[in-house]
């Protein structure tokens, strides 16, 4: 059976909120996807889903929707504290599961989850996000194929405004899942470690706090070293005073915000005069800046650096790097760019992952164990600020062979480059 032959899957979203607003499109999009059901606290949020989405069921609680014998899978986007409990309630009635990062607060909480869906017989998918995008996978692919020998390193570079971006109070208390490390590590650390294979052996970490109007952490590093002798370096500063966005040809100096919106925000933060809630509120579902940044009608656009930053693979014969249209490839050859045959901004990989196993019955890849590796290095990176010390990893597992040729990027041209 294929996809296209098999019934679409009844998704209910449980958390309208930024993270949801960015998954609404790709989730429009999905032929298999039936946007069914959607649930929030916030009776304002409910009625602007309602009005986009008319036929859809709403609802005012996680509960209530996880209530309905018609929804078959939910995705979880509520505030990081949630996750948890929510994906055990969703479990325990049944319902498979996609939860955003980070996974949990702690490996107890991530424990739970495993241990829901799997005696409830359904399936968890932890959505990291950007691991899932075509010229990560085909990092990958092309690691794992040997073609380039022995991988050596993978390193993740990012600069970003995510500290200046609206916050709501829970995403500015660590115990809550707030700050860099805990909303930013899985992006890098699950590309690390799916590149690098999945066996990370230890991580030696520090964060930083800078900014004396954000109460998180704003900026980390983190080394890592894998079973297989190749290590990895993650470091993502949040601040925006410089974004990475400026290091690559076909990149500038705008994210959200242009240079100087950047720095009016934060005379604002500073001044306690900025009107965060109103600006938080635009980028749900509805609000203008939902509009702007995640409903845009643009064509396909460029990959430029985002909150995964820019990969660098070094391999014993040769690196890897994002390109505007997939990878730049550099080996003893010279140097091919290759073009990968998908949106590399599109996201629907997680939905993919998630229709597959439960349609077609194939495995889930990024299930939950492999959610618990990459958050026990997050955890880890924690510990590590607080110690001062190298940490040990017990929970790491491997990505299977299989899920190169289950989710093969196809490279639809390599176009020779002299320099």
């Amino acid at each position: 059976m294929t996809t296209a032959e098999a019934k679409s899957l009844k998704l209910g979203v449980i958390g309208v909120g930024v993270g949801a607003a960015e998954m609404l499109p790709p989730m429009e999009r999905a032929p298999y996807i039936d946007l069914f059901a959607g649930a929030d606290v916030d009776p304002d949020v409910r009625r602007r889903f309602q009005a986009r989405y008319e036929e859809a069921r709403v609802y005012d609680s996680a509960e209530a929707l996880v209530a309905d014998p018609d929804v078959e899978a939910v995705w979880i986007s509520t505030p990081n504290r949630f996750h948890s409990p929510m994906t055990v309630l969703a479990a325990n009635h049944g319902k498979h599961v996609v939860v955003e990062k980070p996974m949990a607060l702690n490996m107890r909480e991530a424990e739970e989850m495993v241990e829901a869906c799997e005696r409830n017989g359904v399936k968890l998918v932890a959505g990291h996000t950007q691991s899932f995008m075509p010229h990560v996978r085909l990092m990958r692919q092309i690691v794992a194929s040997g073609e380039m020998g022995d991988l050596g390193a993978v390193n993740a570079i990012a600069y970003t405004d995510w500290v200046i971006r609206p916050r709501t109070a829970d995403e500015l208390d660590p115990e809550q899942g707030g700050g860099l490390v805990y909303r930013q590590t899985p992006h890098q650390i699950d590309t690390i470690r799916l590149i690098a294979g999945g066996m990370a052996r230890s991580v030696r970490g520090a964060y930083g706090q800078w900014m004396k109007y954000r109460s998180i952490p704003g900026y980390y590093a983190a080394f890592l070293d894998f079973h297989n002798g190749a290590t990895g370096v993650a470091i993502h500063n949040g601040y925006g005073y410089f974004v990475a966005s400026e290091l690559v040809a076909w990149g500038d100096a705008n994210t959200r915000y242009t240079p100087s919106e950047r720095n009016e925000i934060r005379k604002a933060m500073a001044a306690g005069t900025r009107p965060e809630d109103e600006e938080k509120l635009s980028l749900r579902i509805g609000g203008e800046a939902e509009r702007r940044i995640f409903r845009s009608e643009r064509g396909p656009e460029k990959w430029k650096p985002n909150d995964l930053g820019i990969v660098l693979v070094s391999c014993e014969r040769g690196e890897l790097r994002q390109g505007p249209d997939g990878l730049y490839k550099y080996t003893d050859d010279g140097l091919v760019e290759l073009i990968v045959d998908s949106d590399p901004l599109h996201r629907d990989q997680e939905l993919e992952e998630l229709y597959n196993a439960v349609r077609l019955g194939k495995p889930v890849y990024h299930s939950g164990a492999w959610g618990m590796a990459t958050l026990e290095v997050g955890l880890a990176i924690n510990e590590s600020t607080r110690t001062g010390k190298n940490i040990e990893l017990t929970r790491q597992v491997p990505m299977p062979a299989e899920y190169d040729t289950e989710y093969a990027v196809e490279v639809l041209e390599e176009r020779r480059i002299d320099h």
